[in-house]
């Protein structure tokens, strides 16, 4: 007695110390102030037992490692502080009162910690642990019994009135635990009857959480010789909502078995929910180092330099470019950020999509999450009947969720049909994906219309020279009059950045290719290029992820040249159809603020502005075909970077460029000067 008496009086002192008490009192208010009255009072209560340890050693191991017992010590107390302080009028037994407990943190050891990507499960201690994994599924949120009150059948008993049969939701039970009509009297043994009028109910949502590294699969790595299995966690009441499709999340909750005869299936019941962002490297090489120090002489040369070299394991330097650029600008436009969106998907037309391909491919372990759609999977979202008796649907996230803060790789869309091509094109449009639930096939009252946000670039690339399909003819650089291979203009013009691949006839890729794949097979795993022997493929993912976490603001130079060339090209272009959409100075933003990335710059100066209005104009004139301003294809590269004579023309090339544009601006749109 003197051991619980201690440690109740332990609980007394953390709730008010932690501002608990306060919170409780509150709670007990909004429960007076209910006009009717209650059979079950829920209260939940933060704890981080952490500072319960600091002021009750023996208080903080049984929240720890007995959490039945907490609750119960809890439950105790808060019930003798609503009869003290008088916080509510109608309550008469302890049972009533029905605490949950919600660890916020766990000691960072080991023992706390539960990997998803270990087996066996469920042999374990049914205690709180920290778990963090990737949303693949989820349900729509739906009801469940948080207490009812049951009455006893006989009429002399005195439990056939008052409280004192009261049953509550526990850890890992199912509805039927909670509520069914075989129950006895605990004085009388006769059956019990449910009072339904005071049946208090909560709300439930299910959701399929899965060790990141699964999604590898899916993506170019090679796999791993591991087994991964999600793990389903019961979200309850507040904790509903908390977590979206395709986020990485920390989760403190408590295993528990469910019985469903004749399985018993082993599940999580989450306490508390946070977003949860791994830790990378994000040090720049001394390569990138020693580089931008020696071309701090041109704003554009070290952006130049990077896209050169970018994807020498698997292309030549110098090849292609203008979309190696525009591949290195969508990774650094990847961050997971609803506030903001700063999408730059890539379109890339091709004569030779194996090359494209492996490029697309190499590019996407680069990102901080990249998926590999398969033509055979699921791109958005799909619906099964949910397994773990919630009498709903459960929703599985496609690879456009599944790539949410990353790329999703489309691969090459004259292989898609026309119902996917319209979905994707609808998601490209919206940036959501909506999902119908009809009511009739899942056991709801209603149908349900569901939306989900898309925070993904996309890649993707069309044969054009595929002579079992209709083609365009891809040396002409007016492209917007027709369709694209078989590939619908509206679908392409739904991507931001269109490029096409082509080359001068100096450097022509099939031969470049054929060498390069020879000298690989002559010097296997050995740098094949001497500009390209101190950049590897780490040195790219550390600079990535560096120049991701940058926060860029824009300069009033880089911003009057961003809006003049957008209104100059809405006058410019009578063409309602030509004419610049409102996601055209996205579109600009976008690559402006991806160029300063990619350069280590903290501002978007102009000369950044400069290489988004050159990518953006050669899209637009692949779309529409009606250019504002006369550049060659490829004006944002001209050129491949072989020694120091081709970057100081390619930095005379762009000053041209940029006062081409400014003269463009001043005519047809004067007023963003003043």
């Amino acid at each position: 007695m003197e051991a619980l008496r201690s440690l109740k009086e332990a609980i007394i002192v953390y709730l008010d110390r932690s501002g608990g008490l306060r919170k409780f009192i509150k709670d007990c208010n909004d429960f007076k102030g209910a006009q009717q009255m209650e059979a079950v009072y829920r209260f939940s209560l933060d704890v981080n037992p952490s500072d319960v340890l600091q002021l009750d050693a023996l208080l903080g191991d049984c929240i720890l490692h007995d959490p039945i017992k907490a609750v119960s010590l809890f439950q105790s107390v808060c019930f003798l502080s609503i009869k003290t302080l008088s916080l509510i009028d109608h309550i008469e037994t302890e049972s009533q009162v029905n605490v949950v407990l919600k660890p916020t943190h766990l000691p960072p050891f080991p023992n706390y910690c539960l990997d998803l990507s270990e087996f066996p499960r469920g042999y374990g201690p049914m205690r709180p642990l920290a778990l963090q994994g990737l949303v693949i599924a989820m349900t729509r949120v739906t009801k469940y019994t948080q207490g009812a009150r049951f009455l006893c059948s006989e009429d002399a008993c005195p439990c056939s009135r008052g409280f004192h049969h009261i049953r509550v939701h526990a850890p890992g039970a199912t509805e039927s635990a909670t509520v069914r009509n075989d129950f006895t009297c605990f004085l009388c043994f006769s059956p019990l009857k449910e009072d339904v009028k005071s049946r208090v109910l909560g709300e439930k949502q299910l959701v399929e959480l899965i060790h990141v590294r699964a999604v590898d699969v899916l993506g170019v790595h090679d796999p791993a010789s591991l087994r991964y299995q999600s793990v389903t966690l019961f979200l309850r009441d507040e904790l509903c909502n908390s977590m979206r499709i395709g986020h990485l999340y920390r989760v403190v909750g408590i295993p528990a078995h469910v019985h469903q005869w004749p399985n018993v299936t082993w599940s999580v019941e989450a306490c508390s929910v946070q977003p949860w962002i791994p830790k990378c490297p994000s040090l720049v090489s001394n390569n990138f180092q020693n580089l931008h120090t020696a071309s701090a002489c041109s704003p554009w040369r070290f952006a130049a330099i990077v896209a050169n070299s970018f994807g020498s394991p698997v292309i030549p330097p110098g090849l292609y470019n203008t979309l190696k650029l525009g591949l290195l600008l969508s990774l650094l436009q990847t961050e997971d950020n609803t506030d903001s969106p700063n999408h730059l998907d890539v379109l890339a037309l091709t004569s030779d999509s194996l090359i494209i391909d492996r490029l697309m491919r190499y590019s996407l372990q680069l990102a901080s999450r990249g998926i590999h759609h398969a033509l055979t999977g699921e791109l958005l979202a799909s619906l099964s009947r949910d397994e773990h008796g919630a009498s709903t649907a459960n929703i599985h996230a496609g690879s456009a969720l599944l790539a949410s803060g990353g790329v999703c790789l489309l691969g090459d869309l004259t292989c898609y049909k026309k119902d996917k091509m319209d979905m994707l094109q609808s998601a490209l449009e919206s940036r959501t994906v909506s999902v119908f639930i009809p009511a009739k096939k899942y056991g709801d009252d209603t149908d349900q219309q569901l939306s989900f946000p898309i925070q993904c670039n996309f890649w993707a690339l069309v044969d054009i020279a595929s002579p079992s399909k209709r083609t365009a003819r891809c040396d002409n650089a007016l492209l917007g009059s027709g369709e694209m291979g078989s590939v619908p203009l509206q679908l392409t013009g739904a991507f931001g950045l269109v490029v096409q691949c082509r080359e001068t006839s100096n450097n022509h890729p099939i031969l470049s290719m054929t060498v390069h794949t020879l000298r690989q097979a002559m010097s296997p795993g050995e740098p094949l290029y001497p500009a390209c022997m101190q950049f590897t493929t780490q040195d790219y993912k550390e600079l990535l992820a560096h120049a991701r976490q940058l926060k860029v603001d824009l300069s009033l130079d880089a911003e009057r040249m961003i809006h003049g060339y957008y209104m100059g090209s809405r006058r410019f272009r009578s063409d309602s159809t030509q004419r610049s959409s409102v996601t055209s100075i996205k579109l600009l933003i976008a690559l402006a603020q991806a160029h300063a990335k990619l350069s280590l710059r903290t501002e978007v100066l102009e000369e950044d502005a400069v290489i988004a209005v050159l990518l953006c104009e050669s899209s637009v004139t692949l779309k529409h075909g009606a250019s504002a301003l006369i550049f060659p294809p490829d004006a944002a590269f001209p050129c491949a970077l072989h020694d120091l004579d081709s970057l100081n023309q390619r930095d005379l090339e762009l000053e041209e460029h940029r006062k081409q544009i400014l003269n463009f601006v001043h005519t047809y749109a004067p007023h963003i000067e003043e």
